[in-house]
């Protein structure tokens, strides 16, 4: 897997193209939600890709405080379905706070979670911090990285 970081002015239309391929492949197909992918915030973020044989299989967006929350955020975290399985997702989560922290400082980290991946985060360190809501028609909770 070779991992890639760029901010969107960086990003080729090649890489642009497969990113918002695999976030309507995952998000809108798979997870049948029809929902504004294009919220105008990725342009203020880095963008973490994790490709393998000129394929992109893992991808999340790092946001600076202030864009999503008053804390720093990963969002759109996402693997390929023909990826799973394998690690991918965990190194995902690995990149991503790597590239924030390099970017950002040691500061803390707000995520919108789909409610059933709870787990998985809190491998993480992340914690609950919210009540269950709904957001498109999937049950999410805020969770919270703090620093130690």
């Amino acid at each position: 897997m070779e991992w890639i970081c760029k901010k969107f002015d960086e990003l080729t239309s090649h890489e642009l193209y497969a990113i918002l391929q695999l976030r309507n492949e995952v998000f809108v197909v798979e997870q049948n939600c029809v929902f504004q992918d294009a919220d105008n915030k990725d342009q203020y973020c880095y963008h973490v890709m994790g490709w393998q044989e000129n394929k992109l299989l893992a991808y999340s967006r790092i946001l600076p405080p202030e864009i999503s929350y008053s804390d720093s955020s990963i969002g759109r975290i996402v693997t390929s379905p023909n990826a799973r399985g394998a690690g991918i997702g965990r190194e995902l989560v690995q990149q991503s706070l790597r590239v924030l922290y390099n970017g950002f400082g040691r500061i803390p980290v707000r995520i919108g979670a789909q409610f059933h991946l709870k787990k998985f985060y809190e491998s993480f360190g992340f914690i609950q911090t919210s009540d269950i809501y709904i957001e498109d028609n999937i049950p999410h909770i805020e969770m919270l990285l703090s620093v130690s």
